[in-house]
């Protein structure tokens, strides 16, 4: 004799007599794999951490492209009005970073863009002191030269880099835990019109500057091509 049919109502009263009567046994997560299985998906967890950071890189690096194009903003009309200036030949500029005091720049925890504001030679006007890029004028070969001032700190280096269009050409670093010293470093530079030239702080440096001028940027052509 078949037993009595349950209805969709008894079934769901008894579900909600004995809720743990619908509840699976746990299980370990280990459990479900062989140890090959296990290494794979450990070497995958290890994967994804490190897209993580390099996700967590390429974002910081985007950020900054976008403010260095925002800052920038170089236009074929500036590079024009360089080369009918007359002094397209003529090209020289030196400045130190701070515009008047004493003081650190940074630590900042990402490569920074360096503003020198100090002016004291601006031939040609191929450097921006309110973005700090030295923008070519003609094509040419050019000679820069940076000196990085280190006030001394026991945790925080002293760094910079020469950046032409993005890319890093070289580096002046120096660690002083106390007292003060500086670094410098320089490069002759082919340039086309319209490439952009500038210094970048390290991550997590200090840079030292005040009215003697520790820290100073330079450039100039010297001859066109």
């Amino acid at each position: 004799m078949a037993g009595p049919k349950l209805s969709q109502q008894n079934i769901a009263k008894s579900i909600t007599l004995h809720p743990q009567a619908c509840l699976l046994p746990k299980v370990h997560p280990g459990a479900m794999y062989s140890p090959a299985q296990a290494t794979k998906l450990r070497e995958l967890d290890l994967q994804k951490t490190e897209l993580d950071k390099l996700k967590q890189l390429l974002q910081a690096q985007t950020a900054e492209l976008i403010t260095v194009k925002g800052r920038t903003n170089v236009t074929e009309n500036q590079v024009e009005a360089l080369k009918r200036d007359g002094e397209g030949k003529q090209v020289a500029f030196s400045a130190s970073l701070l515009a008047s005091g004493t003081g650190h720049v940074g630590p900042f925890n990402t490569h920074t863009p360096l503003v020198f504001r100090y002016v004291v030679t601006n031939i040609g006007n191929a450097y921006n002191p309110n973005t700090g890029f030295f923008i070519a004028p003609v094509r040419g070969a050019y000679n820069f030269e940076f000196y990085i001032g280190a006030g001394g700190h026991a945790s925080h280096a002293s760094g910079a880099v020469l950046v032409k269009n993005g890319q890093h050409i070289f580096i002046a670093f120096q660690h002083q835990p106390s007292g003060s010293g500086s670094s410098a470093n320089g490069a002759t530079l082919l340039l086309e019109v319209g490439d952009v030239v500038f210094l970048r702080q390290w991550v997590n440096t200090g840079i030292f500057d005040n009215h003697n001028h520790h820290s100073t940027f330079s450039g100039h052509l010297l001859f066109t091509m």
